[in-house]
């Protein structure tokens, strides 16, 4: 830090700070292994691993011919929004909940579940996440069955054939120990970092002649030694025989 002239505006010097930094790497390194290895511990061993489930279904439109063209790919593409909120509205969920008899309500469901629709298809993929593999393929799979019905009977859809049922998830989706620990390394690195900074930025007291010049713009006429007197020298002496 350059520090203050007559106006009392501080000036940062970057390669002093990258200099100060640089010697405090040894506790910054320890620092970004310590908070990555608790970042890691969290992730395995208190956060629940989730799976997911995901069916897909294809929508056809009862005033659609064999011959499918580029316009009715586009406007198949738009009404998947349409899906998506038939999927997500509160009969179709409410209706799975009594089925299923599960300890949600509809909000609780409607966060386990995600519509999305590959570009410029028709196929619309429900996907749900649960800390259970099997609850999230049945929660699926009778989302999938309820969606079909109220699909049908709302948008006057010729049919809604099943692609593909909701598969047993064997792969947890979550979390990533990986991005748990660079996450975490990275914090503990940027709060390392931060403290250091700060304790800098704030200590303004004078340590050599070259401080007095740059703070308060006066030159430095002697130095005078420390003077170390015979106990000084016997302590020294005491600790560098231990």
């Amino acid at each position: 830090m350059e520090n203050k002239n007559n106006n009392d505006v501080i000036e940062i010097d970057l390669l002093e700070i990258m200099g100060l930094l640089f010697s405090r790497w040894l506790l910054i390194l320890l620092v970004g292994i310590t908070t990555a290895l608790i970042g890691f511990a969290i992730s395995f061993f208190v956060i629940a691993p989730t799976y997911e489930s995901t069916t897909k279904i294809y929508i056809l439109n009862k005033n659609e011919s064999q011959n499918v063209t580029y316009s009715d790919m586009q406007l198949g593409t738009q009404l998947t929004k349409d899906y998506s909120e038939l999927i997500n509205s509160r009969y179709v969920l409410e209706e799975v909940i009594q089925k299923l008899r599960l300890n949600l309500d509809y909000q609780g469901l409607k966060e386990k579940v995600s519509v999305s629709s590959p570009t410029d298809t028709r196929i619309v993929a429900i996907t749900v996440t649960d800390k259970d593999p099997v609850e999230a393929m049945n929660i699926a799979n009778a989302i999938r069955e309820s969606a079909s019905n109220h699909i049908g009977n709302v948008m006057d859809i010729d049919a809604v054939n099943v692609v593909e049922s909701a598969n047993m998830p064997t792969k947890k989706a979550g979390p990533s120990y990986l991005k748990w620990t660079v996450i975490a390394g990275m914090l503990g690195v940027l709060l390392v970092c931060a403290m250091v900074l700060i304790k800098y930025l704030l200590d303004d007291t004078i340590k050599t002649s070259e401080d007095v010049e740059r703070y308060l713009g006066l030159s430095t006429l002697a130095i005078i030694p420390t003077i170390e007197t015979e106990a000084d020298s016997k302590k020294k002496r005491k600790k560098g025989k231990r």
